[in-house]
């Protein structure tokens, strides 16, 4: 069973028929539905139903020719319309199973982000079309969490938020300019990093470290779409799941001006979530791609 349906409120779910009666709930009246005659005259469908405000579980299957769904795959999902980034995209089939993973390099996080595509069948649709993913395609960027501490932000005036903005703007046109092939900015880079090193170094001496780190992006574990985040509250909702009455956060993350849409379940949450604090913990990384 999928370990963060406990994200979206299923925590009580604990063998497969009370998974089966789960899936069956979605089947039998999905708010979202998608379907696909494939080339090999396969139809496939996505099923989507959402039990608590943009939270919820899709199944993806196949109907034989007596009109039977057999499942493939499944799993809990939460829902942003918010653009998160705008970068050069590749999306690529799993091996193990009909799911589908995206890649973008956005200069905002310094590494590639891997993300379960949530919507595949729009990804088949437009390659049956022979459409090619263009350069601007949009992804909004949604994450489950199962276990998350929410910390409190680093005390900072108007004047230095801008000083860090511009900073952090200027940065990522030197990143764009080295991927380019600058080898001035390339230097620059390097000299920034030895820099940051060198301050750190003397400055975790008699400082915790969360108050020098403001927030942080680095994958997590052996799976390619686990992350360990570190990033600022823009919003936070609350809103309950329908079958089970369990209470969820639906939080508006910002990393480096990269907006995340985060789920979690309330009792996995240590501390009082609120705009401007910093939410700490491990997700597991969605994208609805705009095609």
């Amino acid at each position: 069973m999928h370990s963060y349906l406990r994200a979206v409120g299923f925590s009580n779910i604990k063998s497969r028929s009370d998974l089966k009666d789960l899936l069956n709930k979605v089947v039998q009246s999905p708010d979202k539905k998608s379907c696909l005659e494939a080339e090999d005259d396969r139809a496939l469908v996505e099923y989507t139903r959402f039990f608590a405000e943009n939270a919820g579980v899709t199944l993806r299957g196949e109907f034989d020719n007596g009109n039977e769904l057999t499942l493939e795959y499944y799993y809990p999902v939460v829902n942003s319309d918010i653009v998160s980034t705008f970068e050069e995209l590749t999306i690529e089939r799993y091996v193990e199973k009909d799911a589908y993973a995206g890649v973008c390099e956005d200069s905002r996080v310094g590494v590639s982000l891997i993300f379960d595509v949530q919507n595949g069948l729009d990804y088949l649709k437009q390659s049956m079309k022979k459409d090619r993913i263009s350069g601007n395609t949009s992804v909004c960027f949604g994450a489950l969490s199962i276990e998350g501490v929410i910390m409190l932000p680093i005390q900072k005036n108007d004047n230095e938020k801008e000083m860090i903005r511009k900073a952090a703007s200027d940065r990522n046109e030197r990143i764009i300019a080295a991927r380019n092939g600058d080898e001035d900015a390339l230097e620059q880079l390097a000299l920034e990093d030895i820099d940051t090193y060198t301050s750190i170094s003397r400055q975790i001496l008699n400082e915790d470290v969360f108050t020098l780190v403001e927030s942080y992006m680095m994958p997590y574990g052996l799976e390619c779409d686990l992350y360990s985040i570190l990033a600022e509250i823009e919003n936070v909702s609350e809103t309950v799941n329908e079958i089970t009455g369990e209470e969820l956060y639906i939080m508006e993350l910002n990393y480096n001006s990269m907006p995340i849409m985060l789920c979690i379940n309330k009792k996995d949450v240590l501390g009082e979530p609120e705009a401007g604090r910093r939410f700490k913990g491990v997700i597991l990384l969605q994208g609805k791609v705009n095609f």
